[in-house]
């Protein structure tokens, strides 16, 4: 039951980041998808139709480690620390899910240091969905910009 709900909660979301950019509707557009802070897996379990394959990450740092529920939902994950690199190619994924991080890391590391591994692990025209506290997204926003990615501060839905 608890799976069910999450995983309608992230079909709902999901639909309003498919409003926000049509992007998200281009199937074939993303292929490799990185959910930094996977809680549940819904986000992945959301997109089970759409032809991607989905990396969740536990943060070692999460209040609760949750990496053996994505596991029994038939999930593929992993745990990290985003104070430190991660174990993955250069320009890995298409799409980067980051839900609460920059909370979550707030007083452990830095927030470009953070930025800069999203943007070593991130295909060109990749596209990043950040979700956190209003005032966490527009420091973040200000880092982006510097970075010379285009962004955008949406409301959520």
């Amino acid at each position: 039951e608890v799976f069910k709900e999450d995983t309608d909660k992230w079909k709902k979301k999901l639909l309003h980041y498919k409003r926000l950019s049509s992007e998200l509707n281009d199937p074939g557009r993303y292929r490799n998808v990185l959910d930094m802070n996977a809680n549940l897996g819904g986000f992945a379990a959301a997109l089970v139709n759409d032809p991607v394959w989905v990396m969740n990450v536990v943060p070692v740092e999460a209040k609760v480690n949750t990496l053996g529920v994505v596991y029994e939902r038939g999930l593929i994950g992993t745990y990290q620390s985003w104070c430190e690199a991660m174990s993955t190619y250069p320009r890995t994924y298409d799409l980067i899910h980051a839900v609460s991080v920059f909370n979550l890391y707030e007083d452990r590391c830095k927030m470009e240091d953070i930025l800069l591994e999203m943007d070593r692990i991130l295909r060109p025209e990749g596209t990043i969905i950040l979700r956190d506290d209003v005032d966490v997204l527009v420091k973040v926003k200000n880092y982006i910009d510097e970075m010379q990615y285009n962004s955008r501060i949406f409301d959520h839905e």
